[in-house]
């Protein structure tokens, strides 16, 4: 189903391969692969002739894998059957090339303008909001954090200075609704996979503070 004129378009951002920085608008079925035919094409061998497809329907999009040989990942897991998309999952296609999927345009520039980071320049640790990228210092974060991950750091790098709590944090990535069932042993897991991500990069400095009793602190040094 197209889009209707006026509605939020949802967007497919390409990151960390041949097609980096482009950007399509999702208003119809559109096939990912290495044949000229395709409405992205990948000139690569690794990608199938018709790799995956992307399908808004109704209010939801579907990712589709075509059979590929070398598969296609939402999050890091290969797609079997078709999955619904969700905002800032993140898409691999074969081993080169990344996709961010953003279930709105609205808070993106106009065609033409650059996906300009939303970051302050003065810490370590950067990020793009737009299209949930991370760096720290010159180098970015990859593969892309996963979207629970992402929001946890989005929230500590919008107070950086101040304590947010443990339950600030479960509502920012579970909801509220859901928060009074996720147990301080699932925050505590995510914690350590996004330490422990942030340590692949830069092992130096420990960015996320405990402050017992209280909560999460993001110790973010300058780039000096």
């Amino acid at each position: 189903m197209m889009a209707k004129k006026g509605d939020e378009v949802p967007l497919l951002i390409a990151q960390a391969g041949p097609l980096n920085g482009q950007r399509w608008s999702l208003r119809s079925s559109i096939i990912i692969g290495r044949d000229s035919s395709c409405e992205i094409v990948i000139s690569d061998r690794q990608v199938s002739r018709r790799h995956a497809r992307i399908t808004p329907i109704q209010k939801d999009v579907l990712l589709e894998d075509l059979g590929s040989k070398n598969g296609t990942h939402c999050n890091g897991v290969r797609v079997s059957e078709p999955v619904q998309l969700m905002d800032g999952d993140n898409i691999q296609v074969a081993l080169i090339q990344k996709f961010t999927y953003l279930s709105s345009d609205a808070t993106l520039p106009l065609e033409g303008d650059e996906l300009v980071s939303t970051a302050t320049e003065s810490g370590w640790l950067r990020l793009e909001k737009r299209s949930r990228r991370v760096w720290l210092g010159e180098e970015e974060v990859l593969p892309p954090l996963s979207v629970s991950q992402y929001k946890v750091l989005e929230l500590l790098y919008d107070n950086q200075g101040q304590v947010v709590t443990r339950q600030q944090l479960v509502e920012t990535v579970w909801g509220e609704v859901e928060a009074v069932t996720i147990s301080e042993q699932a925050l505590d897991a995510l914690i350590r996979r996004l330490r422990d991500r942030l340590a692949s990069i830069d092992p130096t400095h420990a960015f996320i503070a405990t402050v017992r009793g209280h909560g999460l602190r993001l110790d973010n040094p300058s780039e000096d």
